[in-house]
């Protein structure tokens, strides 16, 4: 498959992807202070513990934004509660659980860029613009979604308490 997300396309060595993988994983832990803290039990978790904007988030923005076709284009690989939406993905997690497996900081880093979980992850960087293969010249320096959009995303998957 032609690739947005890597340069090369050469077939890695085995082992490679892994030991790159942490080897990026180590560089975003160690030269990201906002992103990474320590668990009482010593490990490490990703996570933007601080909001990206000083207006809090709107749920009704973001349940738009994650519903919409045109915009954040989330139900082309998640489902949830969407009941007036159809054709949802199946190709990622449900969102209408997420708030139990994930923290606001969790949720945030994964929205604002994915790949720093999950290297080999199709779903997009929403609030980056370094690092990206292949975007159109009238794309290029431009986040998918705004500051504020990743925020109003973020409180409605927060919303979504069972």
């Amino acid at each position: 498959m032609g690739s947005y997300w890597s340069k090369s396309q050469e077939k890695p060595r085995p082992g490679a992807a892994l030991g790159w993988a942490v080897l990026a994983f180590s560089l975003v832990v160690l030269t990201s202070p906002d992103l990474a803290h320590a668990e009482s039990d010593g490990s490490v978790a990703l996570a933007m513990p601080l909001p990206l904007t000083a207006q809090p988030g709107d749920v009704a923005r973001g349940r738009a934004i994650v519903a919409s076709r045109q915009t954040g284009l989330c139900l082309l690989c998640h489902a949830g509660p969407f009941p007036e939406e159809r054709f949802q993905g199946t190709l990622a997690p449900d969102l209408s659980g997420i708030v139990q497996r994930r923290s606001a900081g969790e949720l945030r880093a994964r929205i604002v860029d994915a790949r720093r979980f999950n290297p080999e992850t199709i779903m997009p960087a929403y609030f980056r613009t370094d690092g990206l293969d292949r975007v159109a010249s009238a794309f290029q320096g431009q986040t998918i979604l705004n500051a504020q959009q990743v925020e109003d995303v973020v409180a409605f998957l927060l919303s979504l308490k069972p």
